[in-house]
C-alpha cells in the first residue's frame, strides 16, 4: 500500500503519515475513504494555519499535490496611546488623528464625522469639505469651533463585523458673548427676560450682575436659567419680576474661563405708558342746553320736520353742536330792531346721542326766542307812545 504524507511547505514540517498525525495539534485530523482519498481537516481555524499545505503520494517517482490556505480576519483597530490634549487644541491650531486597525485582507480605513456634517480638510491648495477620508491618519489644520464634535475611525476589509473608534475633539477658545438687543424696554409692574449668548469651551462660569456691581443669583425677584444650543454655545436668561423703578438701569451677564472672560451689558429702561383722557357729557346736560337755546322740532300733519336749517342750536355736519345768541340792535333810525348774530366758536359739547325709535327726534329752535323778543320790542313801543301821550297832556 503506498504511503500518503501531509506537509506544511513552508516549515517542512511532517503533519501526518496516512492517518497517522505526527505534529501535536489536536485541531488536525486526516481521514481515508479506503480507496484513493485522503483528506485533512482543520478545525478552530487561526491565523496562523494560513499557509500551503502539500499531499505527497510516496511513489517512484514521488508525485504530489499542493493547495493554498488564506484565513480571512475580520479587522481589529489597535488602541493609540494618544494623550489627552491632542484631542482638546486650542482654536486655530493643529490637529492630527491617528488610527490603524489588522485584519486580513488589510483593513482600509474611513474617517467620518459622527453628526453627519463635512470634514474641513484645509490645504496649501485651499480649504475642501467632504463626507468622507480615506487614510491611517487625518491632519485637521487651523480647527475651529465648529469643527468639535465625534471623528470616527471605521476600519473594514469584507469581512464581517465592520469595526470603529470614536474620537471626541474638543477645540478650546476664549468665551464669546452676544447680547440680541442692549436696550430693552418694559413698563412697570411687569416681567422681563434678559438674553445673552454664549459661545465657550471648557464651559465658562456665568455671573449676572447689576451696574452697582452687585451679583444676581435666583430667588423670588431674578430667575437664572441656561439653554444648551450645542457642544459649545448655550443662551443665558434672566427673569425680572415685578418690575419696579429700582429695578431699571444696566446689566451684564459675564462669561469666565481658562483662557479668557468677556462680559455683555443690557439697559433696562421703563416704559412710559401715555393715557388719553376723555370727558363724557350726560345725555341730561344736552337736554338741558337744548331747552336753554331752542325748542325742539314740531311734526306737522303729513310727519315733516319744520326746523331752522342751520339756525342757532342746529347741529353741524360734523355732528358739533353750534348755537347762536339774540342781540338787540339800534337802526338807522334810533329803533331796538333783534338780529341775531352766529357765534364763530364752535361748541365744544359733544352731539346729543340719537333719540330712541318710540321718541320723536330732537330738534333745536330759535322759535321761541325771535318770537319773545318781537312782543318785547311791542312793549316797548306801547311804553313810549304812552310816555309821549303824558307829556303832551301835562303842556296842554
Amino acid at each position: 500500500m503506498r504511503a500518503v504524507a501531509w506537509m506544511k511547505s513552508d516549515s517542512k514540517a511532517i503533519l501526518a503519515i496516512h492517518t497517522h498525525m505526527v505534529a501535536p495539534n489536536p485541531r488536525l485530523s486526516v481521514t481515508h475513504n479506503g480507496h484513493n482519498t485522503w483528506k485533512l481537516h482543520v478545525t478552530n481555524v487561526q491565523p496562523n494555519d494560513s499557509g500551503t499545505y502539500m499531499c505527497q503520494v510516496n511513489t517512484d517517482p514521488m508525485r504530489s499535490q499542493t493547495g493554498h490556505m488564506k484565513v480571512l480576519i475580520p479587522p481589529d483597530i489597535t488602541d493609540l496611546d494618544d494623550s489627552a490634549d491632542l484631542l482638546t487644541p486650542k482654536e486655530n491650531s493643529d490637529l492630527r488623528l491617528r488610527c490603524r486597525a489588522t485584519g486580513t485582507p488589510e483593513p482600509v480605513i474611513t474617517w467620518r464625522r459622527e453628526d453627519g456634517r463635512n470634514i474641513t480638510l484645509r490645504t496649501e491648495h485651499g480649504v475642501q469639505r467632504v463626507k468622507s477620508y480615506e487614510g491611517e491618519q487625518l491632519h485637521l489644520t487651523g480647527i475651529l469651533r465648529q469643527e468639535m464634535g465625534s471623528y470616527l475611525c471605521i476600519a473594514s476589509n469584507g469581512v464581517p463585523p465592520t469595526v470603529s473608534k470614536r474620537y471626541y475633539v474638543n477645540v478650546r477658545f476664549k468665551p464669546l458673548i452676544k447680547v440680541s438687543s442692549q436696550l430693552v424696554v418694559a413698563p412697570a409692574n411687569s416681567d422681563v427676560v434678559l438674553h445673552c449668548y454664549v459661545e465657550s469651551w471648557p464651559k465658562a462660569l456665568n455671573t449676572w450682575y447689576r451696574d452697582d456691581g452687585v451679583k444676581l443669583l435666583s430667588d423670588e425677584k431674578h430667575d437664572l436659567t441656561e439653554i444648551p444650543l450645542n457642544d459649545y454655545a448655550y443662551q443665558l436668561n434672566l427673569t425680572i419680576r415685578r418690575l419696579t423703578m429700582d429695578d431699571f438701569g444696566s446689566y451684564t451677564c459675564s462669561a469666565e474661563n481658562l483662557l479668557g472672560k468677556t462680559e455683555g451689558t443690557i439697559r433696562l429702561q421703563v416704559k412710559e405708558l401715555h393715557l388719553t383722557k376723555t370727558t363724557s357729557i350726560p345725555i341730561r346736560h344736552n337736554m338741558e342746553f337744548l331747552d336753554k337755546y331752542g325748542s325742539r322740532k314740531q311734526m306737522d300733519r303729513k310727519g315733516k320736520h319744520h326746523g331752522f336749517g342751520r339756525e342757532a342750536g342746529s347741529l353741524s355736519k360734523n355732528g358739533n353742536m353750534g348755537h347762536a345768541t339774540p342781540m338787540l340792535r339800534r337802526n338807522s333810525s334810533n329803533v331796538l330792531t333783534d338780529v341775531t348774530v352766529k357765534k364763530s366758536k364752535v361748541s365744544s359739547y359733544p352731539a346729543p346721542a340719537p333719540a330712541p325709535a318710540h321718541f320723536t327726534p330732537t330738534q333745536l329752535s330759535v322759535q321761541n326766542s325771535v318770537t319773545s323778543l318781537r312782543q318785547h320790542s311791542r312793549l316797548n313801543c306801547v311804553g313810549l307812545m304812552f310816555a309821549f301821550l303824558v307829556i303832551v297832556i301835562c303842556s296842554s
